[in-house]
């Protein structure tokens, strides 16, 4: 049974992934982590509550961060609606957050059981970092580290346009993460924002997903149409962009995994069209650690059934 920490700002997608990861029969979801990302930490600290009720998990969800470690940054509220999950009007019903400070806990987890969790990052790094901080050998104390993070050629989707939203929301809790994981000779599997877009859900799966009859299902249905729809005004077509599902998948069965190579990834902090940006060093021209696995090919099949799961 793999054990599994999951840090998060819930978000729709992220609350697709936890049910994704609850459902999986060798995996045992222990705590989620809240971070301030896709709306504040108000929010997002409400929905992972929310979400571990949804996924039947029984267990502490703690708070963290609300702001990046130095610079306020903007929310994804336009897309995942004023309250996170989609402003479809679910709250906890009779669990509450737990006592302590996210990265505290991360601290305490790691180290009452070296090598044995998986952390799995779906938001903003900010809670790591301060982990970070509090514990410099935490990259050595984690069995595997996913993390859904960074466009890796640039192609981003901030008004920053070379980042993806969870480095662009706090690039130096990012650079301080992949830097200390580089330092430590360890690395974190790197799902992007191009990997999410190669690996689009389409309109037939989507129908199918839409009409499964079950609570999870119906949760699912109700927090994705704001987004569904938002996407479709974009693209003109139905579909659903699922990176934290898809960074979720490769967490619970690496067997999915198609293609992927290991480089130095940094993280740029400044530049008008550069803060946020996650640089890989393709070429392996820097002589630094590898210190990302970049995943860019994933069965897709096999994504679809891990996601189908969850909703049953």
């Amino acid at each position: 049974m793999e054990r599994f920490i999951i840090d998060t700002d819930p978000g729709v997608d992220d609350a697709q992934a936890i049910l994704l990861a609850a459902a999986h029969p060798n995996v045992k979801v222990e705590a989620l982590l809240a971070v301030g990302g896709n709306v504040g930490l108000e929010h997002t600290l409400r929905n992972a509550v929310t979400i571990a009720e949804q996924a039947g998990l029984d267990i502490p969800v703690y708070g963290g961060s609300n702001r990046p470690l130095i610079y306020l940054s903007d929310d994804a509220a336009a897309f995942h609606g004023a309250d996170g999950l989609g402003d479809a009007g679910f709250v906890p019903q009779h669990s509450q957050p737990a006592p302590g400070h996210a990265a505290v806990k991360l601290v305490e987890m790691v180290n009452a059981a070296p090598g044995e969790y998986t952390l799995v990052c779906l938001g903003p790094l900010t809670n790591i970092a301060i982990a970070i901080y509090l514990d410099p050998e935490l990259p050595n104390k984690v069995k595997r580290t996913v993390a859904m993070a960074g466009a890796v050629t640039a192609h981003g989707n901030t008004p920053i346009f070379t980042a993806e939203f969870n480095i662009y929301y706090d690039p130096e809790a990012a650079y301080v993460v992949f830097e200390s994981w580089a330092r430590a000779g360890k690395q974190i599997e790197v799902i992007d924002w191009e990997a999410t877009v190669r690996h689009s859900v389409n309109e037939a799966q989507l129908d199918r997903w839409m009409a499964l009859t079950s609570a999870k299902a119906d949760f699912f249905q109700k927090i994705s149409v704001r987004s569904i729809e938002f996407l479709e005004k974009i693209f003109g077509e139905k579909s659903l962009l699922a990176p934290d599902p898809l960074a979720m998948a490769v967490a619970v069965d690496p067997s999915c995994v198609k293609r992927q190579e290991s480089h130095y990834l940094v993280v740029e902090t400044t530049g008008k069209v550069t803060r946020g940006q996650t640089a890989v060093d393709w070429a392996d021209r820097s002589g630094q650690p590898k210190n990302a696995v970049v995943v860019l090919d994933v069965d897709l099949d096999r994504f679809y059934e891990l996601f189908e799961q969850g909703l049953q």
